[in-house]
């Protein structure tokens, strides 16, 4: 199986929330981060063209924008 590795990535969360305009927007900044933090690494799937929906699958939100490379000895991966 490859694997890839996520480098940066993006999520749509332009869902309607029922906060003041202020509160949304801390609150989507703050789950970004969060969502962002655990899709950014190593992914394993069948074929290139599953990752997104792996991620989606599995982190819960659709992806806006991704940007990840072949697995290959990487600052993500690497040990010092």
């Amino acid at each position: 199986m490859p694997f890839f590795i996520v480098e940066k990535i993006e999520f749509d969360l332009d869902d309607d929330y029922d906060m003041s305009e202020d509160d949304t927007i801390q609150f989507k900044k703050e789950l970004q981060l969060d969502l962002q933090e655990k899709a950014i690494g190593l992914w394993d799937v069948d074929s290139e063209d599953e990752l997104v929906d792996k991620i989606t699958d599995t982190i819960g939100w659709c992806v806006k924008s991704i940007d990840y490379t072949n697995n290959r000895p990487h600052p993500l991966t690497a040990f010092k």
